[in-house]
């Protein structure tokens, strides 16, 4: 069974630079045909797709994010970690890592991260 957990700071101030990381068990990061994605939810909104990295290390972006984000891995500790630049009020939400693959979908997500941005 394929477990996903998340952590980070739960509080960023406006401009500041959050990362958060992704814990994967059960399942490696390396394995082909599988997608690691950060998705958020902000209050009151809809699910929004951020980006993914796949098995290779190949990064993939949502364009609104305008290069302010970065994803990354360390494949020595199954995790993949969300770099988010210059952070605003906008970005306050509720930060999912999730597995997407070909035959299941997003199959497996973690249980999620509030991030809340105040001064």
């Amino acid at each position: 069974q394929v477990q996903l957990q998340e952590s980070g700071p739960g509080l960023v101030k406006p401009s500041q630079s959050i990362s958060l990381t992704c814990a994967v068990s059960g399942g490696s990061i390396t394995t082909n045909s599988y997608y690691w994605t950060w998705i958020r939810q902000p209050p009151g909104k809809g699910l929004e797709w951020m980006g993914a990295i796949d098995h290779s290390g190949v990064t993939y972006y949502s364009p609104s994010l305008k290069s302010r984000a970065s994803i990354s891995r360390d494949t020595s500790k199954n995790q993949f970690t969300l770099q988010l630049q210059s952070v605003i009020p906008e970005d306050a939400a509720v930060y999912y890592c999730a597995r997407w693959g070909w035959w299941d979908g997003y199959g497996y997500w973690g249980q999620g991260t509030q991030v809340t941005v105040s001064s």
